[in-house]
């Protein structure tokens, strides 16, 4: 209750039928001496409140998850690489810059260069170094296991009865 008011207020004599009016007004008029023709009238404000609880429904979720397994042969095959390293001697001088490493189809080429001293300093190519990449190819024959998992999914409620909402199928 916020505040209240003063209202004036008339009685009628008829009074509706059931509600009790006429007893009112009875009681108004009786008091009408001690009264000068005032009234207080509570006036009334609700306020709302609105929030959130957590509510315990009693039911719940059971989930089991069940392994299976498949034995598979492959056969497969696997390809592999192997390097022949090749050192071939070159012993030539080098006059200028010296070379650098480079590629030749498929061989990758690699300078091994040596200072030699001689009355002057000169660049001598000793050797280089050449690998080639060569492509093997087997046959490889096995047992392998793979493993699949199945998850089912149960909802039960207050009583303990449960019944089965999702399996999930093997993709």
């Amino acid at each position: 209750m916020k505040s209240a008011a003063e209202v004036h207020v008339g009685c009628n004599s008829r009074a509706i039928a059931g509600t009790g009016v006429s007893v009112q007004c009875q009681k108004l008029m009786a008091s009408k001496a001690s009264l000068p023709n005032s009234l207080r009238v509570p006036v009334i404000q609700e306020e709302l409140q609105i929030g959130r609880r957590i509510v315990d429904t009693g039911r719940g979720v059971r989930v089991s998850k069940t392994v299976t397994e498949e034995t598979l042969h492959i056969d497969e095959a696997l390809q592999s690489q192997t390097l022949q390293v090749e050192h071939v001697p070159i012993d030539a001088w080098i006059e200028g810059a010296p070379p650098v490493q480079r590629q030749e189809g498929g061989t990758l080429i690699i300078p091994v260069l040596e200072e030699v001293l001689v009355m002057q300093k000169r660049v001598r190519l000793k050797e280089e170094i050449r690998i080639t990449a060569r492509p093997h190819e087997r046959h490889v024959s096995e047992q392998v296991v793979l493993r699949e998992e199945h998850v089912t999914v149960a909802r039960f409620d207050e009583a303990g009865t449960s019944r089965d909402v999702q399996d999930t199928p093997p993709p």
